[in-house]
Order: structure tokens, then C-alpha cells, then sequence
């Protein structure tokens, strides 16, 4: 009985020693977990986001470069569009925003400022009598770099330089960039162009509308110009032009309104007569046009289509407006 007592004993202390070990390195995995995932997790307790071996060691790369040639991957005699090529696939390939990496803002500030460098005449000038020394980071992180000989940093901030070459068509998040000229803010950027956008195209939005309100206002301020005609070749209730008259020389109808006779005597009234006579004519003359050429129509689609109905309609056809202006023209001649 006491020795299988002891045999428990034995196993049971064994087993909690095991539990023991079990827990410490359960709470030692734990540890390390927790670690990676704070290593990996953004600022903020934003949540981490995953990131390839190779852009990892990119960024090591970069970030250990000595000069800005070395950054961009190219010869000292490289020319301009050898730095533009370079800088677009780099500035794509670490843009904070694509690249995850640990170290990835960093690098992409340091590719903008060696093309921001590079690019400029000047600069480069400059930047090579020094012969390349290593850039040391001045700060934390704030993409000063300076150099024994003197201190070299683009003119324009990374972001604004990605934007200059990719339309700002990129779309990205909230990232800070400064250099020793300029601090930017992408999200205030974004927003402030975005404001812009807004505001521009309401202004654009009044340009094209404004050739149509110049158009309404000159049609309002001529209706309002032009005084209505003191009379009129058929009756108006509207504007009161119901009395019917007569011209003397043509027995023209017109209609007035009962003011008339009062206002027009003598030389203004002939005046107003001949007016009543010229429209007139001219709106005979017009209608007896259309009858005719209506006339003309009919006859050629009977000839055409053998129809003995059009050309009955054709022949039967009054043309009291052609019948009329041949009267009128009598009266001109004296007949």
C-alpha cells in the first residue's frame, strides 16, 4: 500500500513539474507573440499589416546606401531620364502606403531626396564636389540629410514629388513627410485639393453657364426695349388692338387699340399706314410662295405616282394669297 502511495507521488510530482516547464514556455511564447506583434503593429495601436521578405530587405537596402547615385541605383553619369526611370519604379515600389516594411517612409523619403538632388542641376553640382559622402539622418527621421561639406535636401517634399509624377492619382493614407524646407501633411493636402477640386468645379461649372444667363438677360432687357407695335394685322385682345381700320391707300385692315385715333394724326398716322402696307405685303407675298411651291408639289407627285386625285387637289386650289397679290400689284401700277 505505501509503495503504490509513493509511485503516486513520484508521477504526480513529475507531472506537475512538467505543467510547470509547459506554462513557462507557454507564457515565454506568449512573450515573444506579443513582441512581434508590437513590432509589427503601427503607431497608434493601429493594426499590423503584412509585409514581404523581399520588401524588407529593400528597405535595408536603401537605408543603407552611402550616397544618393546608390539610392537610385544608378551611374554618376547617368542622365534624366536614367533618374526619372529610376525614381518611378522605386517611388511605386516603397511608397509607405504599398510597402509595409519596417523602415519603408524612411526609404521613401530618401529616394524622393536623391531625385529631388539628382535632378537638379545645381544641386547635383554640388552634391558631387563633395564626392557622395554617407548621409547621416538628422533628427528622427525627417529626411534632413546633411553631409560634411555642406546640408542637401530637396526643394519639394517626397509626396509632393510622387504626386508631380503619378497625376496624384495614387490613392494613399495618412503619412507625414518633411524635409529640412518643408513639412507636409498628405491628409491635409488631400483634403485642402479636395476642397479645391470642389471649388473649381463650381467655378466651371459657372462658365459653361454663363453664355445662356447672357443670352436670357439680352432676350429679357430686349423684350423689354422694344414698345409694342401701335397696331397690328389681326385683332389682339391681348394688348388691346381690337378696333379695326383702314389703309387709305391699299384698304389695308389693321387693328388698333382705342387710344389710337388720339395719338396718330396727319403725317404720323400716313407713317404708320405705310408700315401697316409694307407688312402686309410682304406677308402676302410670302403666303402666295408657299401656295404656289404647295401647288407645284402636288402636280409633280400626281405626274410621278399616276394619282388623278393630287392633280384634282392641285387644280382646285384657291391661292387667294397669289389671287390678292395680284390685286395689290394693280393698285401699284395705277390699275
Amino acid at each position: 500500500m505505501l509503495t503504490v502511495l509513493l509511485e503516486a507521488l513520484s508521477k504526480n510530482g513529475s507531472s506537475a513539474g512538467n505543467g510547470t516547464a509547459r506554462h513557462r514556455k507557454s507564457s515565454e511564447t506568449n512573450n515573444t507573440n506579443h513582441k512581434e506583434r508590437a513590432g509589427q503593429g503601427a503607431a497608434g495601436g493601429e493594426p499590423a499589416k503584412s509585409y514581404t521578405k523581399e520588401q524588407l530587405e529593400g528597405v535595408q537596402r536603401i537605408k543603407t546606401c552611402k550616397d544618393y547615385y546608390e539610392v537610385l541605383g544608378v551611374n554618376k553619369d547617368a542622365s534624366d531620364d536614367d533618374l526619372k526611370k529610376s525614381y518611378r519604379k522605386l517611388a511605386l515600389k516603397f511608397h509607405p502606403d504599398k510597402n509595409h516594411a519596417p523602415g519603408a517612409t524612411e526609404a521613401f523619403k530618401k529616394i524622393g531626396n536623391a531625385y529631388g538632388i539628382l535632378s537638379n542641376p545645381d544641386k547635383r553640382r554640388q552634391y558631387d564636389a563633395t564626392g557622395g559622402e554617407e548621409p547621416s539622418s538628422s533628427g528622427h527621421g525627417h529626411g534632413n540629410f546633411n553631409f560634411q561639406h555642406g546640408s542637401f535636401e530637396a526643394d519639394i517634399t517626397p509626396e509632393d514629388l510622387f504626386n508631380m509624377f503619378f497625376g496624384g492619382s495614387f490613392t494613399t493614407s495618412q503619412h507625414t513627410f518633411t524635409n529640412g524646407r518643408a513639412r507636409y501633411s498628405h491628409q491635409e493636402h488631400t483634403h485642402r485639393q479636395q476642397t479645391e477640386e470642389r471649388g473649381d468645379g463650381g467655378f466651371s461649372m459657372f462658365i459653361q453657364l454663363m453664355p445662356i444667363v447672357v443670352l436670357l438677360l439680352v432676350s429679357i432687357l430686349s423684350q423689354m426695349m422694344v414698345s409694342t407695335p401701335p397696331y397690328s394685322l389681326y385683332s389682339k385682345q391681348s394688348t388691346g388692338q381690337t378696333i379695326r381700320r383702314q389703309t387709305e391707300n391699299l384698304q389695308v385692315d389693321y387693328f388698333v387699340n382705342r387710344d389710337f385715333k388720339s395719338e396718330y394724326k396727319g403725317a404720323a398716322l400716313q407713317k404708320i399706314e405705310k408700315s401697316v402696307e409694307e407688312d402686309y405685303v410682304s406677308n402676302v407675298r410670302n403666303n402666295c410662295w408657299k401656295e404656289r411651291q404647295t401647288k407645284t408639289d402636288l402636280l409633280y407627285a400626281a405626274k410621278v405616282y399616276r394619282d388623278e386625285r393630287l392633280r384634282r387637289k392641285a387644280e382646285q386650289m384657291t391661292m387667294d394669297n397669289c389671287q390678292e397679290l395680284d390685286r395689290l400689284n394693280s393698285l401699284f401700277r395705277g390699275g
